[in-house]
């Protein structure tokens, strides 16, 4: 099954995927963007709003696939424990 990810990391929060998608994107509370939905995740506007991030920040991946993760381990895509790596 494959899962909608923002590395919060690497967003810049341009919001070129919240413009392009507001169903799958919106800003958090630090105005990062973030998934909102994992609904429809072959719609055309979700591969728009991934190919025009231009941090490429944005990715479809296996649900329990963590490799290359860069969060602190509260990001929606891991199930690891804080500050656990």
């Amino acid at each position: 099954m494959k899962k909608l990810v923002v590395n919060g990391d690497a967003c810049i929060s341009c919001g070129a995927c919240v413009s392009i998608d507001p169903d799958h994107f919106d800003f958090n509370e630090n105005m990062v963007s973030h998934a909102i939905s994992q609904e429809n995740l072959d719609a055309e506007s979700v591969q728009t709003a991934i190919d025009s991030c231009p941090t490429s920040a944005i990715s479809l991946t296996d649900e329990d696939d963590h490799e290359g993760c860069t969060c602190d381990g509260s990001c929606e895509h891991c199930e690891h424990e804080e500050g656990e790596e």
